[in-house]
């Protein structure tokens, strides 16, 4: 669960450092085979009881941080095999982004009612009398369900006075809006790539670790030892990820620390974002069609089109806060790359698209960030700052969280065409985005903005945040408070939009 510091986020952050460590020091990466010694020390296993499986698990997600592809458990190779070829600068993320280590998983039952030990074998026994399949009996005073008659309706749950029947689902699963995972014939978690998003949730979800996203920290590493220069895009949820007294000053100061020549507000390439969508809203709306949804959040974006397809147009063509600030980047620093620093795995995959590769050339989660900077050692607190940064407006940092897209779109169309009354509808998780969607088809949201958000809470929610969702909404709201500006139409950055479009005209 995000915002807590379990055994998981442990694996993780030390893979993510090792590797990072391991980019910076440079030498034969082949000696990734010694990593998983490192991380998982000892003759006696820590997570699972079985430190052979755990040493295999942490290769795997080795492997994935490096950009490298998970391995069958029938496979026979060398955790490095592949390495070499991943071992440059230029390398984009090789589909499937998100993957299920198969020896990792638990086989966890995908839908099961039964009865615990609550029960008290009660007179009334009303689970017995409300089961439309007889598969409830008492057999020594307690209820027993014949999973083989269970159809999973729920009615003895609700019925049970004691509530000692529940009902439990594989965790990814029910964390999956798109409904894309399945079983294997082992019974192991399965992913169905033509209906997943790579929005992350199942990642987040997994109790036991064995679904992992590939990585581009071992690249971004490398590109910062190079003589190019790096400039960190990082996303307006950023506020506290890094610690509750990191300052975003503080967060500014430690990327210059580890070698990025600059770090920019991808907030900025909101407030853009907000002018764009609303001059699309007014133009489209209703004349061409009766509605339009935002474009921000890749997983809603790719949700709806493959689930609505009819509806495909109708989401804003408005290039993302993301590309719209690389392009701002590279108009200013024409050499440069730049890393995209964020909450979103599904930004990994916009990044690959042939239209933003030439824009976007790394996608970091906090997460992964943070494993760099723990790489080279970097002390928050210790570090010189500069200036605050005040370069984006109040509602463009608002983009972070569930209703802040729609709230800024909505304030410039007040700003420039005072007279338009715009409604807007919002929904935050994959499945409320489907029946927001299913409600639009009957035409009850005719002449609104939808604001659609894969994650809970919206970016701040995000598959790769380190920050708990309600702690982050709060801090943002701080963090918006401390703008000089508030409205998108105050950006000295104007000039850009005109420059950054014409380039797909």
């Amino acid at each position: 669960m995000r915002g807590i510091y379990s055994n998981k986020t442990e694996i993780r952050h030390k893979v993510f450092t090792e590797i990072a460590r391991m980019a910076f020091e440079g030498g034969d990466f082949n000696r990734i085979e010694d990593l998983p010694y490192k991380i998982v020390p000892g003759e006696i296993g820590k997570y699972y009881d079985n430190i052979f499986l755990e040493r295999a698990i942490v290769g795997e997600r080795l492997r994935a941080t490096i950009g490298l592809p998970i391995r069958k458990v029938s496979e026979h190779a060398p955790l490095s095999d592949g390495i070499d070829a991943s071992a440059i600068d230029e390398k984009y993320y090789d589909p499937p982004l998100i993957n299920i280590i198969k020896f990792a998983c638990h086989a966890c039952p995908e839908k099961r009612v039964f009865v615990t030990n609550g029960c008290q074998g009660c007179l009334e026994h009303p689970c017995v009398e409300v089961c439309p399949k007889d598969a409830i009996h008492m057999v020594q005073g307690h209820s027993v369900i014949d999973q083989e008659k269970c159809i999973k309706c729920g009615k003895c749950l609700n019925a049970c006075p004691y509530h000692a029947i529940i009902k439990q689902e594989r965790p990814c699963a029910t964390a999956c809006g798109m409904k894309a995972i399945k079983s294997d014939e082992y019974g192991r978690a399965d992913i169905d790539y033509d209906q997943c998003v790579s929005c992350g949730m199942c990642l987040v979800s997994c109790p036991f670790s064995a679904i992992v996203d590939k990585s581009q920290i071992f690249q971004t590493v490398l590109a910062l030892k190079s003589d190019t220069p790096i400039y960190a895009a990082i996303a307006p949820s950023f506020i506290r990820q890094f610690g509750d007294q990191v300052s975003p000053e503080m967060v500014r100061a430690a990327l210059k620390k580890i070698g990025f020549a600059d770090m920019v507000e991808v907030a900025i390439g909101a407030d853009l974002c907000a002018i764009q969508e609303a001059e699309d809203f007014m133009k489209e709306v209703p004349e061409h069609q009766p509605w339009m949804g935002t474009s921000c959040c890749p997983a809603w974006s790719v949700m709806a089109k493959k689930t609505f397809p009819q509806f495909a147009s109708y989401i804003s063509m408005s290039l993302t806060p993301m590309v719209l600030t690389a392009r701002m980047i590279k108009q200013q620093h024409p050499e440069c790359k730049v890393v995209f620093i964020g909450p979103c795995a599904a930004k990994k995959l916009e990044a690959s698209r042939r239209s933003v590769r030439s824009d976007v050339d790394f996608v970091l989660t906090f997460e992964e960030m943070m494993g760099i900077f723990d790489a080279k050692d970097i002390d928050f607190q210790s570090l010189e700052t500069e200036e605050p940064l005040q370069t984006s407006s109040a509602l463009g940092k608002g983009f972070a969280a569930s209703g802040g897209v729609a709230d800024a779109v909505v304030s410039v169309i007040k700003q420039r065409y005072p007279d338009k009354e715009v409604l807007t509808v919002k929904a935050e998780g994959l499945e409320e985005c489907k029946k927001m969607l299913a409600i639009a088809r009957s035409g009850k949201y005719n002449g609104y903005l939808l604001e659609g958000m894969a994650c809970p809470g919206g970016c701040i929610g995000g598959a790769g945040v380190l920050s708990d969702v309600k702690k982050a909404a709060t801090n943002l709201e701080k963090d918006k408070a401390r703008s000089t500006l508030h409205e998108p139409t105050e950006t000295e950055f104007l000039d850009y939009l005109e420059l950054i479009t014409e380039e797909d005209k």
